[in-house]
This record gives structure tokens, sequence and C-alpha cells, in this order.
């Protein structure tokens, strides 16, 4: 039963993974092909390590704290909380940056923000 889950986990994982992929490719602009390119892979990782973490708890009940399967599973925690801190963090500077040097998304909707007079 726990085979089929991780199995599941992984199509699932590796699913997200190759929208990211097709994403980058097929998307017009910087704006979407960054959004493909983090939030497809964040979401892929989050099932590919849930894949991992299963089997690990799966090996680590049956050979107890000594295994290595025990240190599997916090290192896959561990890498899930930094993919989930750094990846949007990251693809938010990225945006921040390309749009103050003035990269412009593909059919543009007009910035209110930026046309408004400050002195108002």
């Amino acid at each position: 039963m726990l085979n089929t889950i991780t199995y599941v986990l992984i199509g699932i994982g590796l699913f997200f993974n190759l929208m990211a992929g097709i994403g980058l490719l097929r998307f017009p602009d910087f704006y979407t092909r960054l959004h493909a390119g983090t939030k497809c892979t964040t979401f892929g990782s989050i099932f590919l390590i849930g894949a991992v973490v299963i089997q690990g708890i799966a090996a680590w009940s049956a050979g107890g704290w000594g295994s290595f399967d025990s240190t599997l599973v916090f290192r896959g925690l561990i890498a899930l909380g930094a993919i989930l801190l750094t990846n949007p963090t990251g693809a938010h500077a990225i945006a921040r940056a390309g749009h103050r040097s003035g990269v412009k998304p593909v059919q543009a909707v007009v910035d209110e923000l930026e046309e408004a007079d400050v002195s108002d």
C-alpha cells in the first residue's frame, strides 16, 4: 500500500516538474515563465519529497532510530522547508528586480500605480 502511495506521489511530482519545463518553453514573457518555473517546481518538489519521506518512515519503522532511513526522513523535511522558504522568496525578488529594471509583460495591463501622481 505504501509503495502505491509513493508511486502516485512520484507521478504527481514529475507531472508538475514537467509542466514547469513546458511552461518555461511555451510562455511568452519573463513574468509568466517565472511563475511556471517557481510555482510548479515548488509543488512538484512537495510531492517528490513526500514520497521520499513516506518510504523513509516505512523503512524507519522497521529499522528503528539508528537506521539510515531516520536521517533520510529528517533531511527530506529540512529540504522541503528550505524549498518552501527559498523558492517563493527568490521568485518574488527576481520579479521585483525585473519590474524595477523595466521588463514589461507581453500584452501589458496598464499599471495605474506607476502613472499615479505621488504629490496628491
